[in-house]
Formats: C-alpha cells, structure tokens, sequence
C-alpha cells in the first residue's frame, strides 16, 4: 500500500520530468538547478525530488520556508555535495540523473572542466562519448549527476542505465619505492622514474650530469618517453600550408593534464588562436619545440595576467624548461 501511495504522489512529476533535461546553472560550488514551480508544490516535495533539505533550498532563493510557492514561479535548486556527485557510485535505493551543462559560442571543454570542480577532461569525454576536442555551440555535456531517492524522486526515471560508470578511474599500481644508500646512476637513454615520497622522507628528483630534472607529474601518467614535438606536429605542417602563419613572442606556464605523458598528446590555452587550432611552441632558453593543440581561452584570472600561453606539463617536461614560468615563441594559422 505504502509503494501504491508513493507512486500516485510522484505521477505527476514524472512527466514533467521525462521530458526536461537537468542543465546545471552558476558558477561552483554554487551550482543550481531551476525549477519552474507545478500545481500542489512546495519546499517539502522539491526537497523529495531532488534529494536536498527543503532548509537549504528557501535560504538560496532568499525565500522563507514557511510561506508558500507561486504557480509557474522559477526556484533555484543548489547542486550540493549531498545531491550532486561526480565520483562514486548510487545505492541501492538510489538513482544517479544526468546533470547536464549547454556549451556557449567561443566555449571548449577546458573551461567546462575547470568551472565543474575541475572535472578532468578524461572524464568529461568519457561520459559524453567526445573523441576530439571541438564540440558544438548547444550541445548538451553530461558534467555529474544528480543522486535522488527512486521511491521519493519522479526524475529517477532519468537515472543513466549503468550508473556505475561515474566511478573514479582506477589508479595503475606501481611498484613500492625502495630507499637505499646505493648511488642512483643516470644515463640519457635510462632516465629515472620521478620519485615518490613517504610517510616518512620526502625524496627530491635526482638531478645527474646528463639528465634534466623531472617535474612531479602525476603517479600514474608519468612517462620519461619523448615524442619528438608530438602528434600534432603533422597536423601543424598541414595548417600552416592553407593559412596565414602568426607568431608571438612572450611568457608561458604550465597547467596540469593526464594528457601526453604515454601519447605525445599535447595541449594548450591561448587568447588568440580558435580551439582545435595546433600551435607550434619553442622554448627561448632551450630552443626545443613541441605542438600542441588548443583547447580554450586562458582563465581570466589574476594568475594569468601577462601570460601569452598556458601549456600542458607533459609538454612543458619535453621542452626541458622546468615547472616555472618561462619565454617562448608560438607560431599558429589563423
């Protein structure tokens, strides 16, 4: 009797729900969703419906809890650690819905990455089946999901058939670090592994005559392997023989990928070139060149000021330039 009850309340929200897409909306962490208030509705059966306390929905609109909802009147929704997961997975009385983000003129997925908790970017194509990097102005990209009681939620009826599939990636096991008292040697073609540390010492990179220092990449992308520029070198011949060439000159740094370290794949933020177009970079102090391919603006932050470019690390450690800021020059098509 009690299921009976439970399914004849949530009815009527369940075709409002099979038919309107969850499109996430503000900056993180204050993310929200907006609900457009339906007959019989109040703060008690939103908060049944997306899995939040009806005391944190009334705050965020700057409403009091104990008046009522108007007809048609839009509510603000927050997306909380509690509702909104991107890592995990549902339990057995729950249902994980798609929570999507609509792609803006002149937006790439770095950016989406970085305004949703720094999704990484894997992850983001992995769930929105994307192989390259451009997508299109409109297109709806899955960014997390929304956790919901099936018995209390009409949009469970969203959830994802196999919700299972936002659990974090698996991390590759390595071999324990043994620490010794015996010489660490080095040669050009046998570079060392960047070292980890313990709980109990901190290992700094070894730094030989013939070897550069490696910069601390993450565990299980690091890769001491060269990719003579990288893959996109062919695709930047190609553009440079159709379009007009530009260079520049001026600072880079760094930003952190998983991207590169074991297929040459590099990429970049730059202002001026369009996304997807590949950017030769050249080092000023070691003259080594790499290509990368653009994946967004750089961030309009205090960080970025002055810079002409932002490089993955993986592409920073082949240009042998340290983790620092450095000069180079970039020449694009446009």
């Amino acid at each position: 009797m009690k299921r009976l009850l439970t399914l004849l309340f949530c009815l009527p929200l369940l075709s409002l729900a099979q038919n309107m897409p969850l499109v996430a909306e503000g900056v993180y962490p204050k993310l929200y969703l907006t609900h457009t208030v339906q007959p019989k509705e109040n703060f008690y059966s939103l908060g049944r419906m997306y899995n939040i306390s009806p005391k944190e929905i009334a705050p965020f609109n700057n409403l009091q809890l104990d008046k009522g909802l108007n007809l048609n009147e839009a509510i603000k929704v927050p997306l909380t650690p509690a509702n909104f997961v991107q890592t995990g997975s549902a339990a057995a009385d729950e249902a994980l819905v798609p929570v999507y983000h609509a792609m803006q003129d002149k937006e790439g997925l770095y950016r989406v990455s970085v305004n949703y908790n720094k999704l990484p970017l894997e992850t983001l194509k992995k769930w929105n089946n994307i192989k390259g990097d451009a997508v299109p102005n409109g297109t709806n990209l899955i960014v997390g999901y929304l956790k919901v009681k099936k018995e209390l939620s009409g949009l469970a009826t969203l959830s994802k058939t196999k919700p299972a599939d936002i659990t974090a990636p698996a991390i590759s096991k390595k071999e324990p670090t043994v620490i010794t008292n015996e010489p660490v040697v080095t040669t050009k073609k046998d570079t060392p592994e960047p070292p980890k540390e313990t709980a109990s010492t901190s290992i700094k990179p070894v730094v030989t005559k013939d070897a550069e220092p490696i910069p601390q990449a993450p565990v299980s992308m690091a890769n001491t392997k060269t990719f003579d520029g990288g893959i996109f070198k062919k695709d930047f011949d190609k553009q440079a023989k159709s379009e007009t060439v530009v260079s520049e000159t001026g600072g880079a740094a760094i930003f952190k990928s998983n991207s590169g370290w074991s297929d040459g794949k590099y990429y970049c933020l730059h202002n001026n070139a369009p996304s997807g177009t590949i950017i030769k970079i050249t080092s000023v102090s070691t003259g080594k060149s790499i290509y990368a391919k653009v994946l967004d603006v750089i961030p309009d932050i205090k960080q970025n000021n002055g810079l002409l470019i932002r490089i993955s690390n993986a592409a920073v450690h082949e240009l042998g330039v340290g983790d620092g800021k450095f000069d180079c020059t970039v020449v694009y098509s446009k």
